[in-house]
């Protein structure tokens, strides 16, 4: 699995790079593996409110749905339009395929850099 250094980690398995005042959420290489092969995305709009630890939106494989889990506190500046077409880019480029841009962060979850997380799943498995 690929956790990369630069990237922070909530313990739902969204990822969170920070640009600037932009925080850019994803979802991680071992949830999009432990998922299986995504079919369908659903997102928020431009503009809706996100609150760090609840649910933003969905993705759906051919073994589940799942939540998705906002990682921060702020408001949707963009949102990845490409994977309402083509959901299986998380698959392929888990780190590649953000989900939501968020603006500003007015907080964040517990997040974990990439050893701790790394430690979580081995606890998991």
């Amino acid at each position: 699995m690929n956790y990369p250094k630069e990237l922070r980690y909530a313990r739902t398995h969204e990822w969170v790079k920070m640009e600037g005042d932009t925080a850019v959420v994803g979802l991680s290489d071992y949830a999009q593996n432990e998922l299986g092969d995504l079919v369908f995305v659903n997102l928020p709009e431009v503009g809706d409110q996100v609150d760090a630890g609840e649910t933003f939106g969905d993705v759906e494989s051919v073994k589940a749905v799942s939540d998705l889990n906002s990682p921060v506190t702020g408001t949707v500046t963009e949102v990845n339009e490409e994977l309402l077409d083509a959901p299986e880019l998380i698959n392929s480029d888990p780190y590649g395929a953000w989900l939501i841009k968020v603006e500003p962060v007015e907080a964040e979850s517990d997040l974990l850099d990439a050893d701790a997380y790394e430690a979580l799943i081995n606890e998991e498995n």
